[in-house]
């Protein structure tokens, strides 16, 4: 019988920083399994496409009704830094 565990333990957390171009730079986290064996947690973690509201990056509300997509496209440390992907 396989032993019941909690799979967030197993889970680190990265903070995604958003391109310059956007007033706000520190945009959200994400949760990544951790780096074992083979698997690498920075290597889950590259092009990874994430959807972010243009009103939270830019402080704007009246941008509430965009929405952008940006991919990871490097790791630093517990950063994540994205560019932009698409509308």
């Amino acid at each position: 019988k396989k032993k019941a565990g909690d799979p967030f333990l197993k889970k680190e957390w990265y903070d995604i920083k958003a391109p310059s171009v956007f007033g706000t730079r520190q945009c959200g986290k994400t949760l990544v399994t951790r780096t074992s064996g083979t698997k690498i947690a920075t290597d889950q973690l590259k092009g990874r496409v994430l959807e972010m509201n243009l009103a939270d990056l830019n402080k704007d509300e009246d941008q509430s009704s965009k929405k952008v997509k940006l991919c990871i496209e490097e790791v630093q440390g517990r950063n994540c830094l994205t560019d932009f992907h698409a509308f």
